[in-house]
């Protein structure tokens, strides 16, 4: 009886200590549920749980505890796995435990294996200490390091741009001077030689050019501060495809011929021809791209651009790809990598000379994210790049083109055959009747032959830059073969200016830009073949040709020297220009004068005492007929695609980007007269 309350008290003692201790002690069974045979106050007090709640709901059953957190439960048990294994006397692990009310704690769970068995099922005795302190401290000790790599990681990266933007305003510092020498200088070669109007017209035409350089520059500065600052945002219009593309290859048409290059444009699948997207956004990327490989691809090197629908990510929509590829210097595999980082330009000799800030790919990509797109470059130290990229594009439900041309016979000739079939496959679409030669010669060929059997083409389209026999010396046989009677359309990438009079001798009845569209496809049979008509396009004479004889501007702009251009270019147009050097002297200019004195008025932006939003709202809010009406054109230095909503916003009709184009000045006037 002594014995037994002296083991009792000694058991007591133990409990106590190792709950003074904040030590679970416990006995379990090595089945599959690790139950607890007994265990001190503590191991209970450390779930939350009294010791008959723990027994009622769980059975002492660890593995139905751990339910709430199987992963931990794994744990502990994988680490008994191993030590048996091993043949160790014992484990160790750190695991969480969870608690009563959701709460959980860290624990250290040491084990040791035993000879007792009950029911045949080995004993293991186990004591578990909180170690959630220790936890947190080795967790926030990892975060902090972490941290700490990560703000490593971010100062380097910052070290890095700093000496990208360090590198790329001294080469800016030269590229911009570069173009400016050459304004300023050719100004003082003009002035000069004011008697020799072909010394200035040539000075011209280089400050013309010069001053283009610049402005890209400049743009391309302007772009990577809005893109960076987040604000860059686009616009979704309806877009004509054939317009975008006729556009690009207009612009770029000059410096390839410049350079002696050959272009190429395909198509390849192309359904549909209007969709909705941001038209100078897309413009951009493609103009980037292609003046890229322009500049880096050598005299008499090969461009091209291929152009595939795919199908779309939703209904209503089509994947759109646009593959340029060039023949130029290519690039070295680590600078592919980055191309499309800012302030990024390759060291290399080959390239060294070439002007440019080093921000156009870097653009270019942000404007494909915008856009939801991808681009990818593949590149090879001589042997060209090529970039993909692919745009989802919403389709407009405006049709291609309308009409059908039934009852036709069209020969198409090309040497690039791919060219050929996509073009007989068009013109099937239209019920044309189409074949295809890849050669002058054999073009002879098919028309005498069609000629004698009674079955006579109504139209031949015919490429003007082949091998051997091109389409001017074609065109010549042809006419010797059949008279003038046969519509020969020449189709080219090349601008018609460069060969409009020699093919007016020839016997050219029409032109055709590439890429050629079933819309492009349809106009040109209507109008040379079914019409009637011989004349040819020459869309920018047409528009140097737009008077305005009769009409009264109102021009609002504050700088003189761009008053001075602006109303020089406008009375060009044979219009009266009124003007005013603010948008309160604009404002009372209209107010003051009978309704229906201006027939537009052309507001700057910026300008002090009040500005231009302000002004055309007020105009807008004045109570007379005229007001609500007239065309306000916002003219401004501010060309971004927020600043075109804020014109419209304020009530404006249009937008003219500075520097003023007298092109796109008459165009954008005889829009809205």
């Amino acid at each position: 009886m002594g014995q037994s309350n002296v083991s009792r008290g000694l058991e007591y003692e133990y409990e106590l200590l190792m709950t003074s201790l904040h030590v679970s002690v416990s006995k379990h069974l090595m089945d599959e549920y690790f139950t607890v045979i007994w265990a001190n106050d503590y191991f209970y007090e450390s779930t939350l749980y009294t010791r008959a709640e723990y027994e009622a709901i769980y059975q002492n059953r660890c593995s139905d505890y751990f339910k709430q957190d199987l992963q931990e439960y794994t744990k502990f048990a994988a680490a008994i796995d191993r030590a048996v294994t091993a043949g160790e006397s014992g484990y160790q692990c750190v695991c969480r435990m969870p608690q009563k009310g959701g709460r959980h704690i860290w624990i250290k769970i040491v084990g040791t294996f035993s000879e007792e068995r009950v029911g045949g099922v080995p004993v293991i005795y186990s004591t578990f200490t909180d170690v959630t302190d220790t936890v947190h401290q080795q967790q926030m000790q990892k975060k902090l390091e972490e941290q700490t790599r990560q703000l490593a990681q971010a100062l380097q990266q910052a070290e890095e741009a700093g000496r990208a933007k360090s590198d790329f305003f001294s080469r800016m510092s030269h590229d911009i001077r570069t173009p400016l020498n050459a304004i300023l200088g050719m100004r003082d070669i003009a002035m000069a030689h004011l008697d020799d109007c072909d010394k200035v017209r040539d000075c011209l035409k280089k400050i013309g050019l010069s001053g283009q350089h610049l402005l890209g520059l400049i743009n391309d500065v302007l772009d990577m501060s809005k893109i960076e600052s987040g604000k860059m945002a686009l616009r979704a219009d309806a877009v004509s495809l054939p317009d975008v593309l006729e556009n690009v290859v207009a612009i770029m048409q000059p410096q390839f011929k410049e350079r002696g290059q050959h272009f190429s444009i395909r198509l390849h699948d192309v359904v549909h021809e209007q969709y909705c997207t941001d038209a100078l956004r897309l413009r951009q990327v493609l103009l980037n791209i292609l003046s890229n490989a322009c500049k880096f691809t050598p005299r008499a090197g090969h461009i091209s651009v291929e152009v595939q629908e795919g199908a779309g990510p939703q209904a209503g929509t089509a994947a759109l790809t646009f593959t340029i590829t060039d023949s130029g210097a290519g690039m070295q595999p680590e600078f592919a990598a980055q191309i499309f980082d800012a302030f990024t330009r390759e060291r290399d000799s080959r390239t060294d000379t070439v002007e440019g800030t080093g921000l156009g790919m870097a653009i270019t990509k942000k404007i494909v994210d915008l856009l939801g797109g991808t681009i990818e470059v593949q590149s090879a130290p001589g042997q060209g790049s090529t970039f993909a990229v692919t745009l989802p594009l919403a389709i407009e439900d405006t049709p291609p083109f309308a009409g059908h041309l039934p009852d036709l016979r069209v020969l198409v000739v090309d040497d690039d055959t791919a060219m050929c079939a996509y073009t007989a496959e068009m013109l099937e679409q239209l019920g044309v009747y189409a074949q295809w030669v890849d050669s002058g010669t054999d073009a002879e060929e098919q028309i005498r032959a069609a000629t004698a059997s009674g079955r006579a083409y109504d139209a031949v389209l015919l490429d003007w830059r082949m091998p051997g026999q091109d389409g001017l010396q074609t065109t010549r046989h042809i006419r010797r073969l059949c008279g003038r009677q046969l519509p020969v359309l020449i189709i080219s990438a090349y601008d018609w200016s460069d060969i409009e009079e020699q093919a007016r001798a020839a016997g050219v009845t029409g032109f055709m830009q590439k890429p050629v569209f079933v819309s492009t496809l349809c106009r040109a049979l209507q109008r040379y073949v079914l019409g009637g008509t011989d004349a040819l396009p020459d869309r920018r004479q047409a528009l140097r040709d737009i008077r305005f004889d009769g009409r009264r501007f109102l021009l609002v702009e504050d700088n003189a020297l761009n008053r001075e251009v602006a109303t020089e270019l406008l009375e060009d147009t044979g219009a009266a220009i009124d003007t005013a050097v603010d948008g309160a002297q604009g404002l009372a200019a209209f107010a003051g004068a009978p309704a229906g004195t201006y027939d537009m008025v052309l507001m700057d932006i910026q300008m002090p005492v009040m500005n231009g939003y302000s002004a055309a709202r007020a105009i807008r809010d004045l109570a007379r007929p005229d007001a609500a009406v007239i065309p306000i054109l916002a003219m401004t230095a501010d060309a971004f695609a927020e600043d075109i909503a804020a014109a419209r916003e304020a009530g404006m009709n249009g937008h003219l980007a500075k520097p003023l184009d007298a092109e796109t000045l008459r165009r954008e006037i005889h829009k809205y007269l």
